[in-house]
């Protein structure tokens, strides 16, 4: 048995999910706490926020998201192939950084102005 808050609203469910009954999930308040439960203990997933190099900008470094979750077991690989990324002043804010970060079919994206 695996204990967890759930983070999909504010309310923070503590959430109980059963390894040995199907991922079972007691605890929650509504069907996503289910389904956060079940997909934390299977298949984790993360937004990944971070910065870039920006060249131009008036900062050192452009902050970034992924467009949507990536595996989290994908998060220090996709931080590696950040660490060389360099951009060029002006970027709007949502303009695809990297495409297709490590072939997760995600972009990396701008999260400001800059």
């Amino acid at each position: 048995m695996t204990e967890l808050i759930c983070v999909v609203c504010p309310k923070g469910c503590h959430l109980k999910v059963d390894e040995n009954n199907n991922y079972a999930v007691t605890g929650n308040g509504c069907l996503k706490g289910v389904e956060y439960g079940k997909n934390e203990l299977i298949r984790p997933m993360r937004v990944l926020t971070s910065t870039v190099k920006i060249a131009g900008g008036i900062h050192k470094r452009l902050p970034v998201k992924t467009s949507r979750e990536i595996p989290k077991s994908k998060m220090m690989e996709c931080m590696k192939a950040l660490n060389g990324v360099m951009v060029t002043s002006p970027v709007k804010m949502e303009d695809v950084i990297l495409h297709d970060v490590l072939g997760l079919d995600v972009d990396i994206v701008a999260t400001r102005d800059m």
